[in-house]
């Protein structure tokens, strides 16, 4: 096999939750060694679900599993003089640290971006929080809705008329984990070009706020505030999303508009008042609904298709996975793990054929406890024996 895209960099994910794991995740899953360190009890994700056959359990935790692929797995509490230490020892011969604490936390350890820096010059640290480093609600504690409603995006989502809505699983914690890898990776290219370190900040409140599109411009030019559009665009009309026999299609009119009007066997579309008339978005639904509602989602789609038309299915999990366009790239994978079994996973994010994504299972918690300790630290096998005896791993 080639080697992979980040083959060499040592990466500490000290993260927990979504954001942070999801940015190690990334990274581990391109090729870099990445050690999932977690205190000696698991981290909090390892008790979320789901969980097979709906029976908890730390090793078989969906949410775990999947955002702690190919990564190996120690442990470590921080919280104790031996084990901040052997935290320092670690960072000397790595170059990347994930984590998510809360502002101030691990400098109270003697454990933050100064301290550890100071030994190891180079070091790469990328901060995952809510609020960011700074800032007065630095000290406060978050969640995706949070950062849905303070990032602004939970006011244009939702019907009109209606209350906000959020959207569904928890997107903004994947959105800060991918900005914190695209951070990480830019910090990693001036370590290597210069040899010195940086502290990546990252605010999953700012992510969120970062994908307004040109709300905040908008305002800025005029004043206006963007409000709620439902499945509608906010400006071109048709595109939306419409009910048909058996689901939902999402419409939109290409740039044909006499071929649209054709396909959906609707002369009364040919008015010259409709083409992008978002204002009569009410009338066009009207006039599209009845031929949308005798025929199939796949039916709509690839007839449209043909048209040149740009229908797509709304998929539920279960027909995405199914979906013969994602099974021909292979993007779900089959990943064998020791207690929770074969699972399927989402693939790769993203093709790099020379330097490929590889699919590899969660660590179990503490399994490489020998390994890491060993190999990076020099530790023999009865020094670890007395680490997990003492409670510091």
């Amino acid at each position: 096999m080639p080697p992979s895209a980040l083959e060499g960099i040592r990466v500490l994910d000290l993260s927990q939750g979504i954001a942070g794991p999801y940015c190690a995740k990334l990274l581990a899953d391109y090729g870099a060694t990445v050690v999932k360190v977690e205190p000696p009890e698991g981290e909090p994700s390892r008790q979320t679900g789901p969980f097979p056959q709906d029976i908890p359990h730390p090793e078989k935790s969906g949410l775990f599993l999947s955002l702690n692929t190919n990564k190996k797995g120690v442990t470590l509490d921080l919280e104790t003089a031996t084990g901040a230490d052997l935290l320092r020892s670690l960072v000397e011969v790595a170059d990347v640290v994930v984590e998510s604490f809360l502002p101030g936390y691990l400098a109270s350890l003697g454990l933050g971006y100064e301290d550890l820096s100071a030994a190891n010059p180079a070091l790469v640290m990328t901060s995952v929080t809510y609020f960011g480093q700074d800032g007065p609600y630095r000290d406060w504690q978050g969640c995706d809705l949070v950062a849905w409603a303070l990032g602004g995006l939970m006011h244009v989502t939702g019907e009109a008329g209606r209350e906000p809505l959020k959207a569904g699983g928890t997107q903004a914690e994947f959105i800060a984990g991918l900005h914190a890898t695209v951070a990480t990776m830019g910090a990693i290219y001036f370590q290597e070009a210069t040899g010195q370190g940086r502290h990546v900040d990252v605010s999953a409140v700012e992510s969120v706020a970062s994908l307004t599109e040109a709300a905040a411009l908008t305002y800025s030019y005029s004043g206006h505030v963007r409000g709620r559009d439902g499945a509608r665009h906010h400006y071109a009309y048709p595109s939306t999303i419409l009910p048909c026999r058996d689901g939902h299609i999402f419409v939109h009119s290409g740039g044909d508009w006499e071929g649209f009007c054709t396909f959906l066997e609707a002369p009364a579309l040919r008015d010259p008042r409709y083409p992008g008339a978002r204002g009569l978005a009410d009338e066009i639904d009207a006039l599209m609904l009845p031929f949308l509602q005798r025929h199939t989602a796949e039916e709509l789609f690839h007839s449209a298709q043909l048209w040149r038309i740009p229908f797509s299915l709304v998929q539920d999990v279960g027909e995405v996975m199914a979906d013969p366009q994602y099974r021909e790239r292979g993007f779900f994978v089959d990943i064998k793990h020791p207690q929770a079994g074969e699972l399927t996973y989402p693939g790769a994010p993203l093709q790099m054929p020379q330097s490929p994504w590889r699919a590899g299972r969660a660590p179990l918690l503490g399994e490489h406890n020998a390994e890491v300790y060993g190999e990076w630290l020099g530790l023999e096998a009865g020094d670890v024996v007395r680490l997990r005896q003492s409670g510091a791993i």
